[in-house]
Formats: C-alpha cells, structure tokens, sequence
C-alpha cells in the first residue's frame, strides 16, 4: 500500500492505494513568492512589456482622467500592494488624486460593501481615492461598438469609457471557459453591461472554450475585442503562488504582457501526463479550495483530461458551508439535464448556472464520488454524485466500479493544478 495525503478542509486524510494500482501523483511546480512583493511589481512597472514601451507615468499626464479597475471581492488578490504602486506611478506623472477612480470590476455580482472595499484596496487608498462598484444594469452605460468576430455589442461602464487613461489590474490563472484569466477580463465581464455580458458567456458552449485554452477560443477572443474596442492604456497583472504570494508582475500592453503572464502560469501549473487513469482521487486542495461545492469543482473539472471516457473520479472536499452558490442548486434541481442547461445558457445565461452545466457534462462520461460533509440528498439528489463518507471508502467502491486492476492517479491541489494528457511518442523502428 502506498499512503497518499490529500487537504480535506483545515486538515489532511489520507487515501492507502495498492502499489500495483497506483500511477503516481500529479502535483504541479511551487515557485517562491517575491522576497518583496512591492518591490516586484515596482520592477515591472518600470520595466513594462514589449520592451521599450511607455511606463504609465509617461503615458500619463497630469491633466488626465483615470480609471483603474481592481477585482471585487469574489477574488482574492494582493490587489492593494499592486495599487499604492501604480498610484505612485500616475503621481509621479503629475496625475492629483481627485483625478482618479478606482473602479471594483463587479461584472454581474453585486456592489462592493464598504467593509470589502477597505480590505480591497486598504485604508489608505479608501481615504485618498474615488472608489465606485461598476453596475451593468447602470442606464449610462457607454456602447463601444460591436466585436467583429462574434457580434456581440459592447457596453461599458461610463466613467471607464471617458476616462483619458485606462488601467487593468488583475491576476492570471487558468479559467473555465476563458482558458485564463485576467487581462481583457478586466474590460468584459468586469465592466459591462449585463447583455454583453450574458453574450459572451453563452459562448462557453463550444468545445474550444476550457480551461488553459486560449487557441479558437471564443469567450476569449470576444473578450479581447471587446477591451480593444476599450482601447485599455495599461495592464498590471500578477501570477501568484498556492499560498497566494506574488511570484512574478507584468506590466504595460493588453495583450503582450498578458501573455507572458499566461505562459508563467502554464510553467507552475500545466502537468504532462502520458496516460489517463481509471480512477483519479483528487483533492481541490483544501480550504479554502473547498469551502463548498461550487468552488471544489473546479479541482474536479481540471482532472478530467487525467481520466479515462467512463472512468471514476473521487473528488474530496469538505464543503462545510454546502453547495456555495443559489444559481448553480437551482439550474440542478430545476433543469437536471445537459440539453435544458445548454438551452437556458443561451437564453439566459447567469453567473453560477454554468458550473451546472460543466458537472452535467463531467457525469455524462464519468461516474464521481464526493468525499465530503455535505448532506447526501443535497449531494446524491440534487448534484447527482454518489458519496461516501471516507476518501478510502470511495476508493474501495471505485475499484468495484473500474476493476481491481485500475490504474489510479493522486491529485492533491486540484484547484491548482491543470493535467494535460499527451500520448507518448511510438517509438521509431
């Protein structure tokens, strides 16, 4: 037997797989933070990418109007450290304090609490600076024009559209549909208007919108178009570790330093694998990975290239506050079937209903088992999973599933880590 140890809540459990059954485990690389997170995203504001293009402050002049767009509470970044530095940046180009405004890019969440924003963005800035929480129902909203490639018109927020200079901060890692985030997110969903964000979604029913993909992608490529159309100034976009430390900052273009920031995160987290498994135990990595069900899943989602079309998958996570999300149990409960869910994606799409979506197509080629403390009937009824109580009790019953002799992958960051299967190459006679 070989002892596997996976993040389950605060804690750890551990799965015991039969030697001869086990593959291996699939972890991916840990790079250390920066020493010095300020002094890290210093450097890449005055070193932006391409090299040779203008820093922010000497895009910048002292009469100009700025908008900067931060996260809003729903994500968990270094978002103030990154802040002080680029409003020391505008202030160095002459650019007063009453002239800037920090916009929470809420895309279609709700506003920013006051108690949020301070933890957001910090005190300091809280006192110093305009903050406001975009609202994609606002009757102002400014029309860009439409993408070329998938039509979709483009509103945004007003005092982001007459800004003179446009700033996104934000951080990459790899997203479901958009293949990664940050970048152009900052534009669309962050700061448009409901419809144009409802159209873009509703484009994540094509095979190429996924995790780590950005070839063909269409959410992503509509989501550039749009913050062309922006015409976006400026980009301050960090990479960070599992404990959520700053590794590496790029600044300066849209879409340039974005992509170097994408291929540092394929770097830490894209894992080769040369052959799927029967049976994959993976672990969203604990909290607060797995806090509950809608946040789990996506551990569950990005080993699905790991397994094999009909194999099992054990996802582990404690769920202690449930399912996590009232759009995603209401889709499960209401439609239940893939067809009514990709028919509702396109005509209403709303945030949450798609991770239904996602689970309904995992359990049309895959059996799961939830190792959880989430109720049974919510898990077994509403969800559709089957569930044990113990990870090893999931893998007995996996063996009873697949056959005694099924190969078994590990995967104990789940929500970190991206497997991508690749054949090896035949050997050349």
């Amino acid at each position: 037997m070989v002892d596997v140890w996976l993040p389950y809540g605060k804690t750890d459990v551990c799965v015991r797989v039969p030697a001869r059954n086990l593959l291996g485990s699939i972890e991916s690389v840990e790079r250390q933070g920066a020493v010095d997170a300020k002094v890290e995203v210093e450097r890449a504001l005055k070193d932006p990418i391409p090299i040779g293009s203008k820093r922010l402050s000497e895009i910048s002049k002292p009469e100009s109007k700025v908008a900067i767009v931060v996260d809003d509470a729903t994500r968990k970044i270094p978002t103030e450290t990154m802040l002080l530095s680029v409003l020391a940046e505008l202030n160095l180009a002459g650019v007063n304090d009453e002239n800037i405004t920090i916009i929470f890019g809420c895309g279609t969440h709700r506003a920013v609490r006051p108690n949020e924003a301070t933890a957001i963005i910090g005190a300091e800035v809280i006192k110093r600076i305009k903050s406001v929480s975009h609202d994609c129902k606002a009757p102002d909203l400014i029309n860009l024009g439409t993408t070329k490639t998938h039509g979709n018109k483009v509103f945004v927020n007003r005092i982001f559209a007459e800004a003179d200079v446009k700033v996104l901060l934000g951080d990459v890692g790899f997203h479901y549909y958009a293949g990664f985030g940050g970048g152009r997110k900052s534009v669309l969903p962050a700061v448009c208007g409901e419809e144009t964000i409802k159209y873009n979604h509703s484009l994540l029913l094509h095979a190429n919108a996924r995790s780590g993909n950005l070839v063909d992608n269409p959410v992503h490529q509509d989501m550039t178009e749009a913050a062309r159309l922006a015409k976006v100034d400026f980009i301050l976009n960090v990479v960070t570790n599992k404990k959520g430390e700053i590794v590496k900052a790029f600044a300066g273009d849209l879409e340039e330093a974005y992509a170097e920031a994408v291929k540092l995160v394929d770097e830490m987290y894209r894992v080769t694998v040369d052959r799927r498994a029967d049976i994959i135990v993976v672990s969203a990595g604990g909290n607060p990975a797995d806090i509950n069900l809608y946040q789990a899943y996506k551990a569950l989602d990005n080993a699905l290239d790991a397994v094999k079309r009909g194999g099992v998958i054990i996802l582990v996570a404690e769920c202690p506050e449930g399912h996590g999300n009232q759009a995603f149990y209401d889709w499960m409960a209401r439609l239940g079937d893939l067809k009514n869910v990709e028919r509702e994606i396109k005509r209403n799409f709303i945030v949450g209903g798609h991770k239904a979506y996602y689970l309904l197509k995992a359990l049309q080629n895959h059996q799961i088992i939830l190792v959880s403390s989430l109720p049974d009937y919510y898990a077994t009824s509403i969800f559709k999973l089957k569930t044990a109580r113990a990870v090893n009790d999931a893998l007995t019953e996996a063996l009873k599933i697949a056959g005694s002799a099924s190969r078994v992958w590990a995967m104990p960051q789940g929500n970190f880590t991206l497997p991508m299967f690749k054949a090896p190459e035949e050997t050349k006679s």
